[in-house]
């Protein structure tokens, strides 16, 4: 199927995008490891929601992805790149791009964006920087429920790329939370991946 360009129309189908607890529930007994990403990581490290989100972001070691897939039987998965939308994307589709969306058929809806991430074995590799790789261990945190979520550090890493105003304060807010080691590692980063940015000059 040919893509389509992202229009108003398919905006619209993340209205109804799951909380974090849903998707955890039907994630519960999957052996690969996954995490929620994006502002609603920030948003679990802080131990409450601080403002609306128009998705929810989880991600998985590539090589794990069939697993969750498996998990939504029923479900299709999209690929969004470039402003446009391949639906039920093919496995030569979802080979070109790392995000993919989950899609309830029966109403069009959208639910969750799932990000299949580079890794090699269990040590996780930044999209952004293949040169920063670290262990899962230290790139998962779990809520008090059980929740994964991405270390809010490097949460903070993928938003300085393209800096909206719903990025910056979600950095205002979490940075006075990030103690000294946590800052320090974000400003190593930022000076990898980012140099000059002006985050450094809080951190």
């Amino acid at each position: 199927m040919e893509p389509v360009e992202w229009n108003a129309e398919l905006e619209e189908r993340w209205a109804h995008a799951w909380r974090p607890e849903e998707v955890a529930a039907r994630l519960k007994d999957v052996r690969t490891r996954w995490y929620v990403a994006g502002g609603w990581a920030l948003d679990l490290f802080r131990g409450g929601q601080s403002r609306p989100h128009k998705d929810l972001e989880i991600a998985v070691p590539a090589g794990g992805f069939a697993e969750i897939r498996a998990c939504f039987p029923g479900f299709v998965f999209d690929v969004a790149s470039s402003g446009l939308v391949w639906f039920d994307a093919r496995p030569d589709v979802l080979a070109t791009t790392h995000q993919t969306w989950l899609r309830d058929p029966a109403t069009g809806h959208y639910l969750c964006d799932v990000f299949r991430e580079p890794h090699d074995g269990d040590t996780w590799i930044c999209r952004r920087a293949e040169t920063v790789r670290l262990p899962y261990d230290a790139v998962v945190e779990r809520t008090a429920d059980g929740i994964p979520f991405l270390a809010p550090e490097l949460a903070l890493l993928f938003k300085a790329k393209a800096v909206r105003p719903k990025d910056q304060a979600d950095f205002e807010g979490v940075l006075p939370l990030l103690g000294r080691d946590r800052r320090r590692r974000l400003a190593g980063w930022l000076e990898r991946v980012h140099p000059g940015h002006p985050w450094l000059r809080s951190v």
